[in-house]
C-alpha cells in the first residue's frame, strides 16, 4: 500500500500528528515568549541598577563644589582611620608598641616613652625615662581598642595579654556602628551647611535653588552609602571566627 492510500484510510492519524506538530509549536512559542520576557527584565534591573551619574555642573555655577566635596572625603577618611585605629584584633602584643600617647601636646609612639618588655602572656613597660607620661599612656592604652588592663607599680606598667572573645569582636563590632553614625551624622551636616549657604545667594532663583539642592543630596547620599559599605565589611570582619 503507498503512502496516499494509507493517508485516505487513515485520515484521523494524519490530523492527530497534525495536532501534536501545532502543539509542540505553541508550547515552543511560549516557553520562547517567557526566556524574552525574562531577559528583558534582566534588562531592565540592570539598567535600574546601574549608578547614575551625579550631574553637578549648575551647582558648580553657584557653590565651591570643590570644598563640599573635600569636607565629605575628609569625614569618610576620618572614619576608616578610626577603623584602623580604634578596631583591631591583631594580637594586642604586637599593637601595643604602635599604640600613640598625647603627650605635652605631641604625638608619640609608645615604643618612643618607654622600653617595652614582651613576655608570654605580658607585656612590661618600664617608664622611667618619662615618669610623667604615666597618666596619658594609661589613657592611651585604655582607648586602643586592645581591651588591655594595665597594671601599674611604680614607675613599670604591667599588661596582661587578653584573649580575642567573642564579647570583644561583638563590642568592636558596636564601636564600628558607632563611629559609622558619627560619620553619617557629619557628613549630614557638611550638607545641611551647604544649602544653607546656597539659600543665602541672592542671584538664584527658587527652580535653582531646588536643583542644586538635590544635586548636593545626591552626592551626600553617595558619601553616606559608601560609609555604610565600609561598616558593613569592617563588621564582617570582626565577627568573623577563625
Amino acid at each position: 500500500m503507498n503512502w496516499i492510500k494509507w493517508a485516505l484510510i487513515n485520515p484521523h492519524l494524519i490530523t492527530g500528528a497534525g495536532a501534536y506538530v501545532n502543539n509542540v509549536n505553541k508550547r515552543l512559542f511560549f516557553i520562547s515568549r517567557v526566556l524574552d520576557k525574562g531577559k528583558e527584565k534582566g534588562d531592565k534591573k540592570k539598567k535600574f541598577d546601574k549608578a547614575q551619574p551625579i550631574d553637578l555642573l549648575e551647582a558648580k555655577q553657584i557653590l565651591n563644589v570643590d570644598k563640599y566635596t573635600s569636607q565629605l572625603d575628609y569625614a569618610l577618611e576620618d572614619m576608616k582611620n578610626n577603623f584602623i585605629k580604634h578596631l583591631t584584633l591583631r594580637s594586642a602584643a604586637g599593637s601595643i608598641d604602635h599604640v600613640q600617647v598625647t603627650f605635652e601636646g605631641e604625638e608619640y609612639l609608645l615604643q618612643d616613652l618607654t622600653q617595652i618588655a614582651h613576655k608570654p602572656k605580658m607585656v612590661v613597660l618600664n617608664v622611667t625615662t618619662f615618669p610623667q607620661a604615666i597618666p596619658n599612656i594609661l589613657e592611651a592604652l585604655s582607648k586602643s581598642g586592645l581591651n588591655l588592663n594595665p597594671q601599674q607599680d611604680g614607675t613599670t606598667l604591667f599588661i596582661p595579654i587578653p584573649k580575642v572573645t567573642k564579647e570583644h569582636r561583638e563590642g568592636l563590632s558596636k564601636n564600628a556602628k558607632a563611629l559609622f553614625i558619627k560619620c553619617r551624622d557629619n557628613i549630614k551636616d557638611i550638607r545641611n551647611k551647604e544649602i544653607k549657604n546656597l539659600k543665602k545667594v541672592s542671584s538664584v532663583n527658587e527652580d535653582q535653588i531646588r536643583r542644586v539642592q538635590s544635586q548636593l543630596e545626591a552626592l551626600c547620599d553617595k558619601y553616606i552609602k559608601q560609609a555604610e559599605s565600609m561598616l558593613d565589611t569592617k563588621q564582617k570582619e570582626l565577627l568573623k571566627t577563625d
